[in-house]
């Protein structure tokens, strides 16, 4: 008995010895990749490159930024910050510095979209985003404000937001009906509303309907609306949603 006792504590004492020698193993591997991110502000990104480089990082360039105390071209700011546990193989992103603000910032207020994002990159900035807005009473594509304001100083980045009019949507109405009302009243109904009138047919005549009797020699012209007409059709039917506008067609008899 005591034999098979000491067997099994010296099989326990091998697996925890394994167990421990793992997680030990496992946690130097883990650590034995991780770096400290260098501090690379003011170095120009080819400097950046090989200090990183060496220590198995990436650097990725993704802004640029005016700055009075940063050389133009040399990096201003970096993610993860300098003495950051990393692992091998991660990227630092940072942005370059652009130097002292030496563009003014263009007023484009009042101009088309269009004209104010030339205006504006043809001074070696960019449009930042665009903003939509309704104003009743001003035109469509129209610059209402801009950020940052024109001539501002102490500009971070080369970039300018607009806001700009859109074309105000239509009124919305529900179509009424007007079958059985003669053609003149609902045109003028139709017209007082701002509707347009459409084209306006005669219905056609019921197969089992008996034609006027008329002399075989005479000509008898197509019957024309007149503004006693009675509309028995109309498109766009009664109930569905129309807008300002909208073209209506009928059909009378």
């Amino acid at each position: 008995m005591k034999p098979l006792f000491r067997f099994a504590v010296l099989a326990l004492v091998l697996v925890v010895v394994a167990l421990v020698s793992a997680l030990t193993a496992m946690r130097f591997a883990i650590h034995g990749q991780e770096v400290a991110v260098p501090a690379i502000v003011g170095l120009s990104p080819a400097e950046a490159e090989r200090s990183a480089a060496g220590l198995g990082l990436q650097i990725e360039v993704e802004r640029q930024y005016y700055s009075p105390r940063i050389p133009e071209g040399r990096i201003v700011t970096q993610l993860p910050l300098p003495g950051t546990k990393v692992r091998r193989g991660w990227q630092v992103r940072v942005a370059q510095s652009l130097g002292p603000q030496r563009v003014a910032i263009p007023d484009v207020t009042k101009q088309s979209d269009r004209a104010a994002e030339w205006n504006i990159r043809r001074r070696g900035l960019d449009v930042a985003s665009t903003a939509e807005m309704q104003l009743p009473g001003t035109p469509a594509d129209q610059v209402l404000a801009q950020s940052p304001p024109a001539n501002a100083s102490q500009v971070s980045a080369p970039r300018t937001s607009l806001l700009v009019t859109v074309a105000a949507d239509a009124p919305a109405y529900v179509m009424p009906s007007f079958v059985g009302q003669p053609l003149g009243s609902a045109s003028r109904t139709l017209q007082d509303a701002g509707f347009k009138l459409g084209n306006v047919s005669i219905a056609p005549v019921a197969a089992n309907a008996t034609p006027p009797s008329a002399p075989p020699s005479i000509f008898t012209a197509p019957p024309q609306p007149t503004p006693a007409s009675i509309i028995v059709v109309q498109a766009p039917p009664a109930g569905q949603k129309v807008w300002a506008g909208a073209v209506v067609n009928f059909e009378v008899k």
